[in-house]
């Protein structure tokens, strides 16, 4: 294991913000990763796992504690069976799933971060979720000290969340297995409007797998998606509040205040999100609640190509994006009822 002291963590992150870490641990294999969690337990030391940093938000005081880089790799392919090491780039095993033939996972190209930040998060976009195709997760349970294996049904998917989020301190993702389709070089069906507009079909058509990736990461890139050293707009978290679900009695007052505020004309965005739920977007209310593309002044700022990405736009420090996120947050509360929830994970600050 590779060990520094007094180590930066920004270098860490997709949006280059945060201090220091009393200690980063590198881990290149399960084993050291697990002796590097049990020391930190052992010694009562904080702990801070770090993928690929796309989901963080870490303080500009940095972290007083150990943080753990997970850089495992290993990448097998047994049929439609997929086995990924948590550190694994998970944008190029996309790209390898794809190259192999096998569909379920080929709309989440251009996600940046690591395999083993899919299950905590349910990362899902353009249609697909992973826990469509997740069959096992195996994660070291810091509660017993043991390795254990648990099945889709035990990991408590729901929209980006999982037993992982619900128990932050309990589990380490280690690998990640996947149960993929092999439907003769075609896409699983597509189920995004915008992406089966892009490609000229129907939602539930199927597509050959290089189309439908291409397509994606298309979309991705023209929203500042897909990670670019050189530009500042890729510089974020992506997409950095969820989408509101609200009850019918919710969503009934929100559609009022909508009517108020904006006429009767304009229906807020509406989907189905199972019995009794609806699910409104997110980027739709910071857009109507007066926060456009490229908002701010400051170093850090909206996304000019996607409201619902905050931007470090150079220089930014953690408390600049916090800033802005609250005046957004604010904002939409003021405007339409509704507060917002961050995607990202906060380490030693708060929204």
């Amino acid at each position: 294991m590779q060990e520094l002291h007094d180590a930066p963590l920004a270098p860490l992150t997709t949006f280059r913000l945060g201090g220091p870490a009393t200690r980063l641990v590198t881990a290149t294999t399960d084993d050291e990763v697990i002796a590097a969690v049990r020391e930190a337990d052992d010694t009562g030391t904080p702990l801070l796992l770090i993928g690929g940093g796309s989901n963080l938000v870490i303080g500009d005081k940095g972290f007083a504690g150990t943080a753990l880089r997970i850089a495992t790799a290993g990448f097998s392919l047994d049929g439609t069976a997929l086995e990924l090491a948590a550190g694994e780039v998970w944008t190029d095993a996309v790209a390898r799933t794809v190259e192999a033939g096998l569909a379920g996972i080929e709309c989440l190209a251009g996600i940046p971060g690591s395999a083993g930040a899919t299950p905590i998060q349910n990362v899902g976009a353009y249609g697909q979720e992973v826990s469509s195709t997740i069959t096992e997760v195996i994660a070291y349970d810091r509660i017993s000290r043991e390795t254990v294996t648990l099945s889709n049904e035990e990991c408590r998917f729901s929209y980006r969340h999982s037993r992982f989020k619900a128990e932050p301190e309990r589990f380490v993702v280690l690998r990640v297995r996947f149960g993929l389709e092999d439907a003769d070089g075609l896409s699983a069906p597509v189920r995004y409007a915008e992406t089966a507009r892009v490609l000229g079909v129907g939602t539930g058509d199927r597509v050959p797998l290089a189309a439908a990736r291409e397509t994606v990461l298309k979309l991705r890139s023209g929203k500042g998606m897909v990670l670019d050293p050189e530009d500042h707009d890729t510089w974020s978290a992506g997409s950095f509040f969820t989408n509101p679900i609200l009850t019918d009695e919710d969503f009934a007052v929100f559609r009022a205040r909508v009517e108020e505020r904006l006429g009767a004309d304009v229906a807020p965005p509406a989907y189905p999100a199972g019995e009794g739920r609806t699910k409104t977007s997110a980027a739709w209310l910071i857009d109507r609640a007066g926060f456009t593309k490229g908002y701010g002044t400051g170093r850090a700022r909206i996304s000019t190509k996607h409201t619902l990405a905050l931007t470090n736009r150079g220089g930014a420090t953690t408390e600049d994006l916090l800033a802005l996120a609250r005046e957004v947050v604010a904002g939409v509360r003021d405007a339409f009822g509704i507060t917002l929830v961050n995607e990202p994970v906060t380490v030693g600050v708060e929204l």
